[in-house]
Parts: structure tokens; sequence; C-alpha cells
């Protein structure tokens, strides 16, 4: 274990505690009260009306969202030192769990390479290194190295540190590339010299960290982001050696519940400009010889009209939902790409969803859902000859991923299952003969015929079948409601909960564990309408779909109510809150990560990063309507006087998306209104973001925090 994560482990078993143990607490007239090691720190209250539509809501916590307030550092440190304290006898368990965890991977391990403009790229990791090694070999695997960048080198010193974007010229020289030292997601763009391994003076802020290359590896265009509400909504164009600030706009993005964003088409022909929200996009596009040139419009924007929009030589391919609410294919000349042009390829199917292809010179890869699962239909343009590939699993994810090249017939997919670990393969479209060429190693050994999967159809409250995957180790498993189960959720923003492997899991499974995922609605494993039928005016659906898979489990005797925990993110943690009001009865415990539960009076702030690129997930509240029907969900505004399960709740002080201070806040009311004896816990981590901490291994301390409380509450110290 590294230095910096030995000192991290050591805060969350309870060894630093300053801030409870004397001389660095806060006084008692600032926002905390210290009351002892037994006791949380509680949250002085400062009523702030908030009146829209005529009604006023009184928010005691409000002040909690002054991120430079030291007031507000010293009560979120305040309360990870409580946890620390209440936990610190569980040092012991989550070092044991941290070390099995990051046992079971692969320390020394490499990526399947993939072929690019005549050079093999791979990422790959070293003994000990928290971090990924970017690297490339000319033509052959037995040629020499060549490291694009050892992240590692570079993270040095900094507490978080991520990379993204890496971008390579199209003559194979230079390599544009982002960085983010702060957990915001304002990239800074940088670019090397791969020859030399020069870095160029060239440098620009506040960007996505993205970039698409021109043909005359001197201009590429990248997306600028609003530095306040972090919305993406500039295209602009940089030419090497020219001072950013000296950057040409080619595109703004006028409409604030839009983002956009730039990329190089797979052809290598086309720049496209993209830009969209929930419901509507559109697409622009310009050749890669033209740099200087005009983008041209492919069609224009019209309210719930979604389409992507994929270029094969004189044509392009629009994946759209026009008259189609499963989607359909179509293709129109790329001189005259208006939907008025549009042909059309694969009709709409009512049980199909259309999720995208892939599209090579000569086959096309269609991604279609049927029955809650995804399938690989390929198509061979010369003729029209097409198959599916075929999976043997009940329940598997597979995709498509990392197919650069154009002019080939083979396809790289990604397949893997609750009890398959990733696996990737190479297919021939032609020949149809598949090979595997890794699959992800569990160090230390793992058997997959000792797991049994599952997957259910349960019928929610209003009698629609809502799917249900399991798993759990066969010798194991007690089918009398004795076994512990956690149930997983999201079901947002049409994200589709796929049933894939996880290494880490195995640490639950071999102690009796039950992992169930509900696929409720607001994802769209379903098809489309799965998703409509759990956003806006519908969002209750999500909700209640998951208390009943949650009553189900126990009625079937897969767990009991006092061994059940309910685990979700971000908008799954917008689950976790609506689901400790409706429901607290259910569930033991509660992991409630980055969780988005202050849902009216952040979307009633344009200000707040993501607000108006979502009114049509969640609706405008400045509409009433909207306003009204949030209310009975918002898991903040509902919280009332009644014994919630016990919780623990995580953030990111620099979280970009949900804001630190909605679970700070939520955290706070919640001591307030219990009435029960269960223990509610927040945990900040004070140098990260919405995605946690970006070492290869650092971040599953917190897993390693997660599971000891799950595990500690059933009474297991091992």
């Amino acid at each position: 274990m590294t230095a910096q994560a030995a000192a991290r482990f050591t805060l969350i078993a309870g060894a630093g505690m300053a801030l409870l143990a004397g001389g660095c607490a806060p006084p008692m007239e600032t926002s905390v009260k210290v009351a002892g090691l037994s006791s949380p720190p509680v949250a002085r209250q400062i009523p702030e009306e908030l009146t829209v539509h005529g009604d006023t809501r009184i928010d005691e916590y409000y002040w909690l969202n002054q991120r430079e307030n030291p007031e507000v550092i010293a009560y979120l440190e305040a309360e990870n030192s409580y946890l620390a304290g209440q936990l610190k006898h569980t040092g012991p368990l989550q070092q044991k769990l941290f070390e099995e965890i990051t046992g079971r991977i692969k320390q020394d391990d490499e990526s399947v390479p993939y072929l690019s403009n005549g050079y093999l790229y791979y990422t790959r990791y070293e003994e000990g290194g928290e971090y990924p090694i970017y690297a490339r070999k000319k033509g052959s695997l037995d040629a020499p190295e060549e490291v694009l960048l050892n992240v590692n080198e570079m993270a040095a010193g900094h507490d978080y540190f991520a990379v993204t974007g890496l971008s390579v010229s199209p003559d194979n020289k230079l390599l544009s590339y982002g960085v983010d030292v702060v957990s915001r997601r304002k990239y800074t763009i940088y670019v090397k010299n791969l020859e030399s391994g020069e870095m160029y003076p060239d440098a620009i802020p506040v960007t996505t960290g993205s970039s698409a290359w021109a043909n005359d590896n001197q201009t590429f265009f990248y997306t600028a982001r609003d530095p306040h509400t972090l919305r993406s909504h500039k295209i602009m164009k940089h030419r090497l050696g020219r001072d950013a600030g000296d950057d040409k706009e080619i595109f703004y993005e006028a409409d604030d519940t839009f983002s956009t964003w730039v990329t190089r088409s797979k052809s290598d022909a086309m720049i496209i400009i993209g830009s969209g929200h929930t419901l509507s996009n559109e697409y622009r596009y310009l050749s890669t010889d033209d740099p200087d040139g005009s983008f041209t419009l492919i069609q224009a924007r019209e309210r719930e009209h979604e389409h992507s929009v994929y270029h094969v030589g004189n044509k392009f391919y629009i994946v759209t939902n026009l008259d189609a609410e499963n989607f359909r294919l179509m293709e129109t000349p790329v001189d005259r790409p208006g939907k008025e042009n549009w042909k059309e390829v694969i009709a709409h199917r009512k049980e199909t969803l259309l999720e995208g292809i892939e599209v090579f010179s000569d086959h096309l890869v269609v991604v279609e859902r049927t029955g809650g699962l995804r399938q690989l239909r390929v198509i061979r343009q010369s003729d029209g000859a097409e198959h599916y590939l075929a999976f043997d699993e009940a329940a598997y994810v597979a995709s498509p991923t990392r197919n650069r090249e154009f002019n080939t017939t083979n396809l790289r997919f990604r397949y893997t299952s609750l009890t398959t670990p990733n696996s990737t393969y190479d297919y021939d479209m032609n020949s149809r003969k598949k090979e595997l060429r890794k699959r992800q190693e569990v160090v230390g050994g793992y058997d997959p015929g000792q797991y049994h999967t599952e997957r259910l159809w349960v019928t929610a409250r209003d009698g629609t079948k809502v799917p249900v995957s399991l798993v759990y180790k066969k010798s194991l498993y007690k089918g009398d409601g004795s076994n512990p189960l956690v149930l997983y959720g999201y079901g947002s923003y049409g994200y589709s909960m796929d049933p894939s492997f996880s290494s880490v899991r195995l640490s639950l499974l071999d102690r009796g564990f039950v992992y169930a995922i509900a696929h409720i609605r607001g994802g769209q494993e379903m098809g489309r309408w799965w998703y409509d039928d759990g956003k806006l005016l519908k969002k209750m659906n999500t909700f209640t779909d998951f208390i009943d898979v949650g009553r189900h489990l126990v009625e079937a005797r897969y767990t009991s109510s006092d061994r059940m925990f309910a685990e979700g993110r971000s908008a799954g943690g917008l689950l976790m809150g609506a689901v400790a009001n409706m429901a607290p009865e259910l569930f033991k415990g509660i992991l409630a990560g980055v969780p988005f539960v202050d849902v009216v009076t952040t979307m009633l702030d344009e200000s707040i990063p993501l607000t108006t690129f979502e009114f049509d997930e969640w609706g405008n509240p400045q509409d009433k309507t909207y306003y009204d029907y949030m209310l009975t969900y918002s898991p903040y505004d509902n919280v009332k006087a009644q014994s919630f399960p016990a919780m623990l709740v995580t953030t990111g002080l620099h979280d970009s998306q949900v804001q630190y201070w909605e679970p700070a806040k939520w955290v706070a009311r919640l001591r307030a209104m219990q009435t029960g004896s269960n223990p509610l816990y927040l945990f900040t981590e004070m140098a990260t973001g919405h995605g946690g901490a970006s070492g290869r291994f650092e971040r599953y301390h917190k897993t390693a925090l997660e599971y000891a409380f799950i595990l500690d509450l059933m009474g297991m110290s091992e």
C-alpha cells in the first residue's frame, strides 16, 4: 500500500480524530456542535424561505451550499471524523476487504491492442501503479513500444488526477489530451510531440478534454465549457502555436438546455459537431481536408426528435425516433442530408429498441435490445445478408468496443454476465469465426460454476412486469430468507443497468450475500417506453418499481427485511432517498452515493451545473405542474419524523454533477427527524468529485468502507 493510500485508510478506520478530540474542534458558536465521539455533529439550523408559485418551503440547512465557508468545511470534516470514530472497530475488516478487492486485480495488466492508422494501441498497468500507461507499437506487437503517456509520473504530487480524450493526429506524430486535477471536469488540453517527446506550449483550459484533428495535422476542434455552469457551450478551433485566447469560435450553443460536442467520424472523412439535450439534437459536418471551411447542417433540431449520424462513403446513416418510438435506421446522401431525403433501411419494431450502430466499409453492426437483453445484428452492405451473434447465457451484456478500423471485416466486442468476467472477442463478420482475445483474470482463482445467476420478472403494483437479475454463491444460498441481499437500482436517463461481472462483488457473494439488480422504469431495458414511463410526470414509477421488487424478494424468501440493503448512486441516490421516505421498514440499510436528493431547489437554480440540460428529464419547476409533482417525491422535501434505516451517504467536495451540499443537507435533516436508533453517516471525499478517487486501487478504500458498514450491521467482523 502506498503512503498516500495508507494515510487515507487510517482516516477512514478512525485514527485521525483531531476534530473531535480537542484543540481543532470548531467553536460552539459556529455551525457545528461537537458532543464527543459517541454523538454526531449537529448542523446549525438557519431557516431560509424559498418561495415559488406562492408556495414557501423552509430550508434550515440552505447555508451549507457555501463551499468556501470555513464553517462548512469544518462541518464536513466533523462528519468524517464522527464516521471514523463510529466505525473505528471495523478498521481491520476494512483493511481485509481492501486487500481482498485489490488482491483480485491483476496489477501488471494490459488491454487487448487495437489497430488504428497503422499502429497498435493499448493500455497497461505496472505493479503498484495507480494509473495507466498509454502506449503503442507500429504495425506489429514485435515492434518497439512507444509510451504516449505515463500517467503515474504525471500524477505525482496531485491528490486527484484524470486524463481523458487522447487523440492522435492523422500523421501519427502529435497527441492531444485533457487533464483535470480538481475533479470538476474542467479539463485543460495539452499537445505532445510523439516523435521528440516535446510538450508544446499550447494549453487550453476549461474544456471537455476531447478534440478532433483535421487532416492538416495543425488544426483541431474542441469543446469549451462554461466556467460556472460547466455546460459544454462552444466549439472552438485551435491551430498549433497560437495562443488559446485567439482560438476561433466555430459554433455557439445559445439554448442553455442543450450541450454541444465535436468528434471525428470513424470514416476519418468528417468532423462532426453535435448538439443536443434529452429530447432533441442536431448535427453539422465538415470535411477533415477543409478545416477552414464552413460546417453544413444535416437536419435542424425539432422538439422530441432524437437522432444520431454515422458517415459511410457518400451517405450518412441516421438512427432516428422520427415516427418510431423505438428508433429506426435511415440513410441519406451526404450532399442532401435533410430528413426529406431519408430512406428507411431498418423499420421501427414495437418490441425491439434500436440502440445504435457500428459502421464498417462493408458491414453494419446493429445494436438492438429485445426482452431486456442486447443483441448484435451483422448486415453485409454489399448484398444485404445478415445474421445475429449467438450467446448462451440467459442474462448477459454484449457490445461493440474499440472498433477504430473502418476497412475491416473484424468486429471487436465485449461480453460479460453476472458470472462471466469481462471478455474481449474478435469476430470475423464474413466467416463468422469468433476468437476470445482476453478474459479478465481474477487473481487468486475464480470458478464461475460456484455461482448461480437468475432472471426474475416481478409484477409491479400497476401490473407492469419488471425484470430483476440476481447472482449468489450456490453453496451459501439457503432460500429460506436468511441470506443477506443487496438490491441495486438506478432508473434514470434511459441508462440500462445491464448484468455485468464484478470481481469486487465477490467479497459479498463469498460471505453469503445475494446481489440483485432491479431493472426499473426510467432505464431503457425494455425499450424506449420503459424510459418514458419513468421520467417527468411518471417518475414515481421508478421508486414504486424498486419497492415492489424489494417486497417480492422478501416474499420469495431470497432475503428478509432485516437482511436487505438498498444501493444507488447519483440519480440512483435520488432513488435511495425516495425509498427511504416511502418504505423505510423494507431495508436494513441504505448505501447512497453522491445522491441527487434536493431535486426542487437544484432544478430551480439554473446556475448549478447540468440543471438546464435536465429539464426534459425531471421537468422545469418554474412550471407549477412540475413543481407540484417534484414535491411529491423530492427526498429532501419529504423527510418526516420516522425511523429510517441505517444509512451511509457519500459525496465529493468538488462534485460537478451532484453538488456536495445536497447529501450534506439531507443527512442533517434526516438526523433531526430520525425517531429510531439506526446510524446515519456522511462521508465527504475532500479532494474528489462525482467519480471519487482517481487512482486504480485508491477508489476501493471507499468500497471497503461501504462493505464494512453493511457487514457490521449484519454482525459480521470477518
